[in-house]
């Protein structure tokens, strides 16, 4: 599980990832990363859409995508808010290919930066 520290929880913070941020867009989901200049360290944020499904399937979608987060958050060691929002096919996506999305996605961007 994520710790408080590292959830993006102000809606402004999401704005701000959302609207400046740098997208990655793969096929089940897409990433808004953008440097972090509030807080000490990387922080994840989620947006599931009822395009996704339903109550319990958006919230299986989110338990999955913090668990990708919560493997990926040591192998990053810049300051650094990322948004990921989460698209249609992401309930039918296994977790080990949504965790390879945002790797992926991360490694393009973060690296650039």
């Amino acid at each position: 599980m994520l710790s408080k520290a590292n959830r993006v929880a102000l809606p402004s913070d999401f704005r701000l990832a959302v609207r400046r941020g740098r997208r990655f867009t793969a096929p089940h989901c897409i990433l808004h990363i953008v440097k972090n200049e509030r807080s000490q360290g990387v922080r994840f944020g989620f947006i599931v859409s009822k395009a996704v499904g339903n109550a319990v399937v958006r919230n299986r979608v989110r338990r999955r995508l913090r668990a990708a987060a919560f493997q990926l958050l040591p192998n990053i060691d810049t300051d650094v808010d990322i948004v990921v929002r989460a698209l249609a096919g992401a309930a039918q996506a296994e977790s080990t290919t949504l965790l390879a999305e945002i790797a992926e996605g991360i490694d393009r961007i973060v690296v650039k930066a």
